[in-house]
Protein backbone atom coordinates (compact mmCIF):
# COMPACT_ATOMS: atom_id res chain seq x y z
CA UNK A 1 0.00 0.00 0.00
CA UNK A 2 2.58 2.67 0.76
CA UNK A 3 4.59 1.89 -2.57
CA UNK A 4 1.30 2.67 -4.31
CA UNK A 5 0.81 5.90 -2.54
CA UNK A 6 4.20 6.58 -2.86
CA UNK A 7 3.97 6.40 -6.51
CA UNK A 8 0.91 8.99 -6.53
CA UNK A 9 3.18 11.61 -4.79
CA UNK A 10 4.97 14.13 -6.42
CA UNK A 11 7.97 16.76 -5.12
CA UNK A 12 8.86 19.99 -5.88
CA UNK A 13 11.31 22.64 -3.55
CA UNK A 14 10.90 26.07 -4.01
CA UNK A 15 12.50 29.08 -1.82
CA UNK A 16 9.68 30.19 0.92
CA UNK A 17 9.27 33.69 -0.73
CA UNK A 18 7.48 31.73 -4.05
CA UNK A 19 5.29 29.70 -1.62
CA UNK A 20 1.55 30.46 -3.04
CA UNK A 21 -1.14 31.48 -0.32
CA UNK A 22 -3.10 28.47 -1.05
CA UNK A 23 0.13 26.31 -0.06
CA UNK A 24 0.74 28.47 3.25
CA UNK A 25 -2.89 27.66 4.22
CA UNK A 26 -2.73 24.48 3.73
CA UNK A 27 0.74 24.49 6.00
CA UNK A 28 -1.55 25.96 8.26
CA UNK A 29 -4.15 23.63 8.28
CA UNK A 30 -1.46 20.89 8.60
CA UNK A 31 -0.13 22.29 11.58
CA UNK A 32 -3.26 23.46 13.41
CA UNK A 33 -4.76 19.62 12.95
CA UNK A 34 -1.35 17.99 15.33
CA UNK A 35 -1.15 19.60 18.94
CA UNK A 36 2.83 18.69 18.10
CA UNK A 37 2.96 21.07 15.62
CA UNK A 38 2.09 24.06 18.05
CA UNK A 39 5.25 26.01 17.58
CA UNK A 40 5.57 29.03 15.38
CA UNK A 41 8.74 27.68 14.21
CA UNK A 42 7.22 24.50 12.69
CA UNK A 43 4.88 27.31 10.32
CA UNK A 44 5.06 28.97 7.03
CA UNK A 45 5.63 32.51 8.44
CA UNK A 46 9.13 31.62 10.13
CA UNK A 47 9.99 29.70 7.17
CA UNK A 48 9.43 32.91 4.95
CA UNK A 49 10.94 35.18 7.49
CA UNK A 50 14.34 33.08 7.20
CA UNK A 51 13.95 32.97 3.49
CA UNK A 52 14.05 37.53 3.27
CA UNK A 53 17.43 36.86 4.86
CA UNK A 54 18.91 33.84 3.20
CA UNK A 55 18.88 32.66 -0.18
CA UNK A 56 19.63 28.79 0.28
CA UNK A 57 15.95 28.64 1.99
CA UNK A 58 13.75 26.50 0.56
CA UNK A 59 10.77 24.27 0.88
CA UNK A 60 9.72 21.02 0.07
CA UNK A 61 6.33 20.31 -0.64
CA UNK A 62 4.81 16.58 -1.57
CA UNK A 63 1.59 16.33 -3.47
CA UNK A 64 -0.99 13.53 -3.94
CA UNK A 65 -3.04 14.01 -7.11
CA UNK A 66 -2.49 17.75 -7.23
CA UNK A 67 -2.89 18.67 -3.59
CA UNK A 68 -0.51 19.64 -0.81
CA UNK A 69 0.18 16.94 1.55
CA UNK A 70 3.45 17.64 3.24
CA UNK A 71 6.04 20.60 3.71
CA UNK A 72 9.70 20.54 5.25
CA UNK A 73 11.50 24.04 5.61
CA UNK A 74 15.07 23.78 5.21
CA UNK A 75 17.75 24.99 4.04
CA UNK A 76 19.72 23.71 1.11
CA UNK A 77 23.73 22.60 1.67
CA UNK A 78 25.93 21.31 -0.86
CA UNK A 79 26.10 17.60 -1.48
CA UNK A 80 21.57 17.59 -1.13
CA UNK A 81 22.20 17.89 1.95
CA UNK A 82 19.58 19.72 4.75
CA UNK A 83 19.61 21.80 7.62
CA UNK A 84 17.06 23.04 9.52
CA UNK A 85 15.37 26.00 8.56
CA UNK A 86 16.86 28.93 10.82
CA UNK A 87 18.83 26.85 12.35
CA UNK A 88 21.10 27.11 14.40
CA UNK A 89 17.85 28.93 16.38
CA UNK A 90 15.98 26.37 14.91
CA UNK A 91 14.74 24.53 18.48
CA UNK A 92 11.70 22.47 16.63
CA UNK A 93 11.62 21.19 13.37
CA UNK A 94 10.45 18.72 11.13
CA UNK A 95 8.41 16.83 8.01
CA UNK A 96 4.46 18.46 8.56
CA UNK A 97 2.02 15.91 7.24
CA UNK A 98 -1.08 14.26 8.62
CA UNK A 99 -0.97 11.01 9.84
CA UNK A 100 -1.49 8.91 6.67
CA UNK A 101 1.32 9.86 4.86
CA UNK A 102 1.96 7.21 3.09
CA UNK A 103 6.03 7.41 3.15
CA UNK A 104 8.60 7.53 5.20
CA UNK A 105 10.50 10.87 5.99
CA UNK A 106 13.73 9.11 4.33
CA UNK A 107 11.76 7.93 1.38
CA UNK A 108 10.28 11.49 1.33
CA UNK A 109 13.24 13.14 0.94
CA UNK A 110 14.53 11.04 -1.62
CA UNK A 111 11.38 11.62 -3.51
CA UNK A 112 12.54 15.65 -3.31
CA UNK A 113 16.22 14.77 -4.19
CA UNK A 114 17.35 15.47 -0.93
CA UNK A 115 20.44 13.10 0.83
CA UNK A 116 20.33 14.14 4.28
CA UNK A 117 19.04 15.85 6.84
CA UNK A 118 20.65 16.87 10.34
CA UNK A 119 17.99 17.61 13.13
CA UNK A 120 18.57 18.89 16.56
CA UNK A 121 15.31 19.51 17.25
CA UNK A 122 12.84 17.50 15.46
CA UNK A 123 8.71 17.29 16.21
CA UNK A 124 8.20 13.63 14.92
CA UNK A 125 4.72 12.94 15.99
CA UNK A 126 3.69 10.46 13.51
CA UNK A 127 7.13 8.32 13.65
CA UNK A 128 8.13 8.94 9.60
CA UNK A 129 11.73 9.38 10.97
CA UNK A 130 11.61 6.07 13.17
CA UNK A 131 13.52 6.20 16.57
CA UNK A 132 15.96 9.15 17.06
CA UNK A 133 19.38 8.76 17.48
CA UNK A 134 19.01 11.07 20.72
CA UNK A 135 16.54 12.36 22.42
CA UNK A 136 16.24 15.60 24.68
CA UNK A 137 13.75 17.73 26.58
CA UNK A 138 12.05 20.95 25.74
CA UNK A 139 10.64 23.09 28.84
CA UNK A 140 7.26 24.44 28.26
CA UNK A 141 4.88 26.77 30.29
CA UNK A 142 1.77 25.43 29.59
CA UNK A 143 -1.38 27.09 30.99
CA UNK A 144 -4.57 24.96 31.98
CA UNK A 145 -5.32 27.38 34.42
CA UNK A 146 -5.22 31.20 34.97
CA UNK A 147 -2.01 32.41 34.91
CA UNK A 148 -2.06 33.09 39.22
CA UNK A 149 -2.98 29.70 40.02
CA UNK A 150 -0.17 28.30 37.74
CA UNK A 151 2.25 30.87 40.02
CA UNK A 152 -0.20 29.31 43.19
CA UNK A 153 0.97 25.74 41.81
CA UNK A 154 4.36 26.23 41.34
CA UNK A 155 4.62 27.54 45.12
CA UNK A 156 2.90 24.57 46.54
CA UNK A 157 5.06 22.44 44.85
CA UNK A 158 8.40 24.13 45.35
CA UNK A 159 7.52 26.44 48.93
CA UNK A 160 11.39 26.56 49.70
CA UNK A 161 12.21 27.74 45.99
CA UNK A 162 9.32 29.90 45.49
CA UNK A 163 10.45 31.55 48.70
CA UNK A 164 13.47 32.75 47.33
CA UNK A 165 12.51 33.95 44.88
CA UNK A 166 10.68 36.34 46.24
CA UNK A 167 12.97 37.43 48.60
CA UNK A 168 15.10 37.95 45.17
CA UNK A 169 12.44 40.04 44.10
CA UNK A 170 12.09 42.21 46.87
CA UNK A 171 15.71 42.81 47.10
CA UNK A 172 16.23 43.59 43.68
CA UNK A 173 13.50 46.42 44.70
CA UNK A 174 15.19 47.47 47.81
CA UNK A 175 18.46 47.87 45.31
CA UNK A 176 16.79 48.98 42.53
CA UNK A 177 13.98 50.99 42.72
CA UNK A 178 10.34 49.81 41.80
CA UNK A 179 10.05 46.42 39.72
CA UNK A 180 7.87 46.30 36.90
CA UNK A 181 7.46 44.21 33.51
CA UNK A 182 7.13 45.77 30.31
CA UNK A 183 5.05 43.18 28.34
CA UNK A 184 5.15 43.98 25.33
CA UNK A 185 8.35 46.11 25.06
CA UNK A 186 9.08 47.81 22.01
CA UNK A 187 12.02 49.81 23.31
CA UNK A 188 15.19 49.83 20.52
CA UNK A 189 17.28 50.38 23.08
CA UNK A 190 16.15 47.62 25.11
CA UNK A 191 16.07 45.09 22.16
CA UNK A 192 19.73 46.02 21.31
CA UNK A 193 20.74 45.73 25.10
CA UNK A 194 19.49 42.29 24.64
CA UNK A 195 21.29 41.21 22.23
CA UNK A 196 24.43 42.68 23.60
CA UNK A 197 24.28 40.99 26.95
CA UNK A 198 23.64 37.64 24.89
CA UNK A 199 26.50 37.96 22.69
CA UNK A 200 28.81 38.64 25.87
CA UNK A 201 27.56 36.23 27.76
CA UNK A 202 28.27 33.47 24.79
CA UNK A 203 31.66 35.21 24.80
CA UNK A 204 32.11 34.60 28.69
CA UNK A 205 30.97 30.42 28.40
CA UNK A 206 32.66 29.80 25.29
CA UNK A 207 29.72 29.31 23.07
CA UNK A 208 29.68 30.30 19.32
CA UNK A 209 28.38 33.69 19.06
CA UNK A 210 25.27 32.70 16.40
CA UNK A 211 23.86 36.47 16.63
CA UNK A 212 27.56 37.50 14.97
CA UNK A 213 26.53 36.89 10.93
CA UNK A 214 25.11 38.97 9.35
CA UNK A 215 21.63 37.07 7.94
CA UNK A 216 20.45 36.52 11.93
CA UNK A 217 20.43 40.20 12.86
CA UNK A 218 18.52 41.22 9.81
CA UNK A 219 16.09 38.37 11.18
CA UNK A 220 15.72 39.16 14.43
CA UNK A 221 15.66 42.92 13.65
CA UNK A 222 12.67 41.93 11.02
CA UNK A 223 10.88 40.42 13.42
CA UNK A 224 11.05 43.04 16.33
CA UNK A 225 9.53 45.66 13.78
CA UNK A 226 6.81 43.00 12.97
CA UNK A 227 4.58 43.98 16.29
CA UNK A 228 1.57 43.09 14.57
CA UNK A 229 -0.54 40.01 13.07
CA UNK A 230 -0.78 36.64 14.46
CA UNK A 231 2.98 36.01 14.36
CA UNK A 232 5.31 38.50 15.16
CA UNK A 233 8.08 39.41 17.23
CA UNK A 234 7.73 39.08 21.01
CA UNK A 235 10.15 41.04 23.56
CA UNK A 236 9.23 41.36 28.01
CA UNK A 237 11.69 43.57 29.51
CA UNK A 238 11.84 43.88 33.23
CA UNK A 239 13.09 46.88 34.89
CA UNK A 240 14.08 47.92 38.42
CA UNK A 241 13.63 51.60 38.40
CA UNK A 242 14.89 52.78 34.77
CA UNK A 243 17.37 50.12 34.85
CA UNK A 244 16.39 46.82 32.51
CA UNK A 245 17.65 43.93 34.34
CA UNK A 246 16.38 41.10 32.45
CA UNK A 247 14.76 40.15 29.38
CA UNK A 248 13.29 37.63 26.39
CA UNK A 249 13.12 38.68 22.91
CA UNK A 250 11.46 35.85 20.46
CA UNK A 251 8.70 34.85 18.19
CA UNK A 252 4.82 34.20 18.89
CA UNK A 253 2.31 32.88 17.00
CA UNK A 254 -1.22 33.44 18.50
CA UNK A 255 -0.92 32.26 21.91
CA UNK A 256 2.25 30.47 21.86
CA UNK A 257 5.78 32.48 22.85
CA UNK A 258 8.75 31.16 21.69
CA UNK A 259 11.78 33.84 23.10
CA UNK A 260 15.43 32.67 21.76
CA UNK A 261 17.14 35.59 23.66
CA UNK A 262 16.80 35.13 27.56
CA UNK A 263 19.35 37.38 29.15
CA UNK A 264 19.79 39.34 32.04
CA UNK A 265 22.38 42.49 33.28
CA UNK A 266 25.69 40.27 34.63
CA UNK A 267 26.55 43.19 37.22
CA UNK A 268 23.33 41.58 38.82
CA UNK A 269 23.53 38.17 38.37
CA UNK A 270 24.18 37.85 42.79
CA UNK A 271 20.38 39.34 42.49
CA UNK A 272 19.72 36.41 39.83
CA UNK A 273 16.76 39.06 37.86
CA UNK A 274 16.56 36.11 35.57
CA UNK A 275 14.35 34.18 38.33
CA UNK A 276 12.20 37.31 39.09
CA UNK A 277 11.90 37.56 35.51
CA UNK A 278 10.76 34.62 35.03
CA UNK A 279 8.29 34.58 37.67
CA UNK A 280 6.74 38.25 36.50
CA UNK A 281 6.40 37.34 32.90
CA UNK A 282 4.55 33.78 33.90
CA UNK A 283 1.95 36.63 36.01
CA UNK A 284 1.81 38.46 32.58
CA UNK A 285 0.92 35.53 30.54
CA UNK A 286 -3.12 36.29 30.34
CA UNK A 287 -2.85 40.18 30.01
CA UNK A 288 -0.68 39.06 26.89
CA UNK A 289 -2.67 36.99 25.26
CA UNK A 290 -0.47 33.52 25.79
CA UNK A 291 -1.21 30.20 27.02
CA UNK A 292 1.65 28.70 26.10
CA UNK A 293 5.31 30.37 27.36
CA UNK A 294 8.40 27.62 24.94
CA UNK A 295 11.60 27.83 27.27
CA UNK A 296 12.31 25.57 25.13
CA UNK A 297 15.36 22.41 25.22
CA UNK A 298 18.74 23.02 27.42
CA UNK A 299 19.40 24.28 30.98
CA UNK A 300 16.90 22.01 32.51
CA UNK A 301 17.81 22.12 35.71
CA UNK A 302 17.14 25.57 35.67
CA UNK A 303 13.84 25.74 33.58
CA UNK A 304 12.41 22.35 35.22
CA UNK A 305 11.70 24.82 38.16
CA UNK A 306 9.25 26.77 36.43
CA UNK A 307 7.59 24.33 33.31
CA UNK A 308 5.82 21.94 34.26
CA UNK A 309 5.30 20.14 31.05
CA UNK A 310 8.53 18.62 28.94
CA UNK A 311 7.80 17.07 25.64
CA UNK A 312 10.79 15.22 24.07
CA UNK A 313 12.72 16.46 20.70
CA UNK A 314 15.09 14.22 18.60
CA UNK A 315 18.41 14.54 17.29
CA UNK A 316 20.57 13.08 14.22
CA UNK A 317 20.63 12.48 10.90
CA UNK A 318 17.98 11.13 8.53
CA UNK A 319 19.32 10.40 5.42
CA UNK A 320 18.14 8.68 2.21
CA UNK A 321 18.78 5.90 0.26
CA UNK A 322 20.74 7.37 -2.70
CA UNK A 323 24.20 8.61 -3.45
CA UNK A 324 24.26 11.19 -1.07
CA UNK A 325 22.39 10.28 1.75
CA UNK A 326 24.68 7.06 1.92
CA UNK A 327 27.97 9.77 1.91
CA UNK A 328 26.34 11.59 4.63
CA UNK A 329 25.68 8.74 6.47
CA UNK A 330 29.61 7.18 5.91
CA UNK A 331 30.77 10.69 7.62
CA UNK A 332 28.37 10.46 10.44
CA UNK A 333 29.75 7.34 11.27
CA UNK A 334 32.96 8.21 11.31
CA UNK A 335 32.26 11.21 13.92
CA UNK A 336 30.41 8.37 15.66
CA UNK A 337 33.03 6.12 16.12
CA UNK A 338 35.53 9.17 16.71
CA UNK A 339 33.17 9.55 20.01
CA UNK A 340 30.74 12.28 18.81
CA UNK A 341 27.73 10.40 20.03
CA UNK A 342 28.97 10.33 23.93
CA UNK A 343 29.73 12.75 26.71
CA UNK A 344 33.50 14.00 25.81
CA UNK A 345 35.65 16.31 24.40
CA UNK A 346 34.92 14.92 20.72
CA UNK A 347 31.15 15.31 21.13
CA UNK A 348 31.02 18.79 22.40
CA UNK A 349 33.35 19.64 19.64
CA UNK A 350 31.51 18.24 16.91
CA UNK A 351 28.13 20.24 18.67
CA UNK A 352 30.11 23.07 18.40
CA UNK A 353 31.35 22.20 14.43
CA UNK A 354 27.72 21.99 13.57
CA UNK A 355 26.35 25.10 15.09
CA UNK A 356 29.05 26.65 13.40
CA UNK A 357 27.90 25.10 10.13
CA UNK A 358 24.38 25.99 10.63
CA UNK A 359 25.03 29.90 11.24
CA UNK A 360 28.16 30.89 9.32
CA UNK A 361 26.87 30.97 5.37
CA UNK A 362 30.73 32.53 4.38
CA UNK A 363 33.99 30.44 3.88
CA UNK A 364 35.85 33.09 5.98
CA UNK A 365 33.35 33.19 8.83
CA UNK A 366 33.11 29.19 8.59
CA UNK A 367 37.26 28.92 8.48
CA UNK A 368 37.41 31.63 11.97
CA UNK A 369 34.98 30.19 13.55
CA UNK A 370 36.23 26.44 12.85
CA UNK A 371 39.46 27.23 14.06
CA UNK A 372 38.42 29.28 17.33
CA UNK A 373 36.83 26.51 18.35
CA UNK A 374 38.64 23.74 17.81
CA UNK A 375 41.32 25.93 19.54
CA UNK A 376 38.89 26.57 22.60
CA UNK A 377 38.12 23.54 22.95
CA UNK A 378 41.70 22.31 22.91
CA UNK A 379 42.72 24.52 25.96
CA UNK A 380 39.93 23.79 28.12
CA UNK A 381 40.45 20.21 27.23
CA UNK A 382 43.90 20.82 28.73
CA UNK A 383 42.80 22.51 31.12
CA UNK A 384 40.51 19.91 32.24
CA UNK A 385 37.74 21.94 32.13
CA UNK A 386 34.94 19.45 30.81
CA UNK A 387 32.04 22.19 30.36
CA UNK A 388 30.87 23.51 26.97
Amino acid sequence: MASALASRIEAQRLHPAELSAADAACWRQLAAAEPAFWSPLLGPDFAQAVGQVRDDARVAIWRRDGEAIAFLPFHQRPGAFARPIGAPISDYHGLISGPNLGVSGPEAMRLSGLGAYRVTGLVDPHGLFGTPLETKESHVIALDRPAADYLEGLRADSAKKFKNWRRLDHKLEREGGEVRLAAPDRSLQTFETLLAWKRCQLQRTGGHDFLAPAWMGQLFNSLFQRQTGDFQGLMIGLYAGDRLVAGHFGVRLGSVYHPWIAAADPALAALSPGQTFIIRAIGAMDDLGLTTYDLGPGHDHYKRAFARTQVMIGGGLATARNTAGLAAHGLDQVWALAGARGQGFTSRLHRRLEVIAAAETTLIGRTKSFADAVAGHARRHQAGDETD
